[in-house]
């Protein structure tokens, strides 16, 4: 296993116990509302523990529902209704199953331009022999640089940047 791979699992296990709340939904009128609300703490009480006009807490409060908050103006209001903040990006699937799956669809892109030139000369392929190649680009292009760059939109444009071809074997 790789630096980055071990990287991935690593995170992965880090990040296992946020992954049931990244479905909980966001309250009705935001955080701050609720929690301000449960503590029965006044928009004035909030205002004045924060530092700020009493005025400004409807407007925090709108921009967390709007999702426009800036994280600062979050991590004030979490410090001010004796909360912490938790910021942290919870992936959908694991981080080794989305690097495999964008591995995936670059080495089908790969093969879709190339098995296209050979229809025009052609030289098919067999379905089983796209598949063992796509398995194996795939693999070749796990932890490569590149992988996340999007290909051209436009197929006029030529087969693609400088460099964008197959990676290198692995020696």
């Amino acid at each position: 296993m790789n630096n980055r791979a071990q990287a991935r699992s690593r995170l992965d296990t880090r990040l296992a116990p946020y992954r049931r709340l990244a479905d909980e939904p966001r309250p009705h009128r935001g955080w701050i509302r609720a929690i301000r609300d449960a503590l029965g703490m006044s928009s004035t009480e909030l205002a004045s523990r924060m530092g700020v006009s009493q005025q400004s807490i409807p407007a925090l409060e709108r921009s967390e529902q709007r999702e426009t908050i800036k994280l600062e103006s979050l991590q004030r209001a979490a410090h001010a209704l004796g909360c912490d903040l938790v910021y942290v990006l919870v992936p959908r699937g694991s981080l080794d199953d989305t690097v495999r799956a964008q591995a995936r669809r670059k080495a089908a892109q790969h093969l879709g331009r190339v098995e296209h030139h050979s229809r025009l000369e052609d030289q098919a392929v067999d379905y089983l022999g796209s598949v063992s190649q796509l398995d194996d680009l795939a693999a070749r292009f796990v932890d490569r640089r590149g992988l996340w760059t999007e290909p051209p939109r436009s197929e006029s444009q030529g087969s693609g940047p400088q460099g964008s071809g197959p990676p290198p074997a692995e020696e």
